[in-house]
């Protein structure tokens, strides 16, 4: 009957970890007029209440500036946030990292033109 039991567990654990995957784009726009940040997450999910773009990190020139933790998905496929990123120059980095909240995560960057 343990026997039973563990192989279930196993196969319900591997099971959840297949349909778990981090995001798979994230396009960031930067708009130096009003030093707003724009990210669009895309992270198909089948359930945004409990598979969601779960926190977004944000550095300038590899330091980091800001976390945002979330806790949903505004939709299904992706999530779009906006930070208000003031001192960035020209030629400055900015890189945006968004995480799965079950498993991954998947980072992207800018350089300020």
């Amino acid at each position: 009957m343990k026997k039973i039991l563990f192989v279930i567990l196993l196969v319900l654990f591997f099971a959840s970890s297949v349909f778990a995957h981090p995001p798979t784009r994230i396009e960031i726009s930067y708009d130096k007029s009003t030093s707003i940040l724009t990210a669009k997450i895309t992270h198909p999910v089948e359930d945004p209440d409990r598979h969601y773009v779960s926190k977004v990190d944000v550095a300038v020139n590899g330091k980091e500036i800001l976390e945002h933790k979330l806790s949903r998905q505004d939709n299904a496929d992706y999530r779009i946030v906006t930070y208000l990123i003031p001192d960035v120059k020209e030629g400055d980095t900015i890189s945006v990292e968004g995480y799965c909240s079950i498993m991954g995560k998947k980072e992207e960057g800018i350089k300020v033109k």
